[in-house]
């Protein structure tokens, strides 16, 4: 079998076979050099996702929001760790090179988002941007979905909250502004790293450490509320870091804070392991033994209110030592937002209404 290898700008080093196919597929070697030849570098393709809705409903105790938008599926960030990939296999991909280099998005997203929003039905709640994966990837240069869905959402005066790893955010910077006048709109960057290598390697097409330092100071400059989370903590790999990152946030401007513990749900598990072989072998065992130390022996706990923070004395640790490290930097609290201002925007086709 051909060992894993690292591609540039790529962070995982396979393109295991989803969970859901009858047959896998591996490269092996049937006598003729094939696998001596370099392999072909992978080209970042789009197709077009024709989704009727657009806006997702959760019911989970771990998160501050019920329901979140998502211009597009996979990510070309390529973040090896990102809970979003075992999403790709429902569509026959795979969750390790497939998802950061066959990506979809939704064209009529801005369309479908207006209609949602103007139903007699809805009800106001903050809405989250770029949950699952990143609103900001660099695909949103060329496409433009997320300023699109912004604008809807702006001219409803509905409150958002923004998650991303990019710096593409602070194009939209006059919008934000603006909502953020009217108690609006929250942003939340996150950071897993300090160490620059390390993150060339485990998130190859996100923004510099540094840069979304730089994105904080900017949105707070522009009045915006923004938060930085630590995620993922990654133990023995970047724990350390952990009041290292916080007090570099709190110096950005950042008003709080928060972390997630390392989650390696169905084929994340495989393609992390993989990649730790590849860009941290010596390192590789001691991480999985803290990992499973903080997930009951397993590498991976699905439970609702344990599976952001793990369990055990490491994961205990972990939690007294951010604890302690906000209390001592002072981070607060972010202001409720303001949901009384919304109002239906116009249907862009349909029936006027009468007053």
């Amino acid at each position: 079998m051909r060992p894993p290898v690292s591609q540039k700008g790529r962070a995982s080093v396979s393109n295991r076979t989803g969970r859901f196919e009858s047959f896998k597929h591996e490269d092996f070697d049937d006598g003729w050099g094939t696998l001596d030849a370099p392999q072909e570098k992978i080209q970042t393709t789009l197709t077009i996702d024709n989704a009727k809705t657009v806006i997702s409903y959760n019911q989970s105790p771990d998160l501050r929001f019920d329901r979140s938008i998502n211009p597009y599926r996979g990510c070309e960030h390529g973040c090896v760790y990102c809970y979003a990939r075992p999403a790709h296999t429902w569509l026959g991909l795979s969750a390790g090179l497939d998802f950061e280099s066959r990506l979809f998005y939704k064209p009529e997203i801005a369309a479908c988002l207006r209609a949602e929003l103007s139903h007699k039905k809805y009800r106001c709640r903050p809405i989250a941007v770029g949950v699952n994966t990143d609103a900001y990837q660099p695909v949103e240069r060329k496409l433009g979905l997320t300023r699109k869905s912004l604008e809807v959402l702006a001219e409803a005066q509905h409150p958002v909250l923004m998650i991303t790893k990019s710096s593409l955010i602070e194009r939209d910077l006059d919008i934000l502004a603006e909502m953020a006048r009217s108690n609006l709109v929250h942003a939340s960057v996150s950071v897993t790293t300090l160490d620059r290598n390390i993150a060339r390697q485990l998130e190859p097409r996100a923004a510099a450490p540094q840069r979304r330092l730089d994105t904080v100071a900017k949105l707070t400059e522009a009045g915006i509320p923004t938060s930085v989370t630590v995620a993922p903590l990654i133990p023995v790999l970047t724990d350390a870091e952990l009041e290292s990152i916080l007090s570099a946030a709190k110096q950005a401007g950042a008003i709080s804070a928060g972390y997630v513990l390392l989650r390696l749900p169905h084929e994340i598990r495989d393609l992390f392991e993989e990649w730790l072989q590849v860009h941290a072998p010596l390192k590789a065992a001691h991480v999985m033994s803290r990992i499973r130390d903080c997930r009951a022996g397993k590498e991976n706990d699905p439970n609702f209110q344990s599976r952001l923070r793990g369990t055990g004395a490491y994961a205990s640790l972990l939690e007294q030592r951010f604890g302690l490290a906000c209390e001592k930097l002072k981070f607060g609290t972010m202001p409720i937002l303001n949901t009384e201002l919304f109002k239906p925007p116009e249907p862009v086709i349909g029936q006027l209404s009468l007053f």
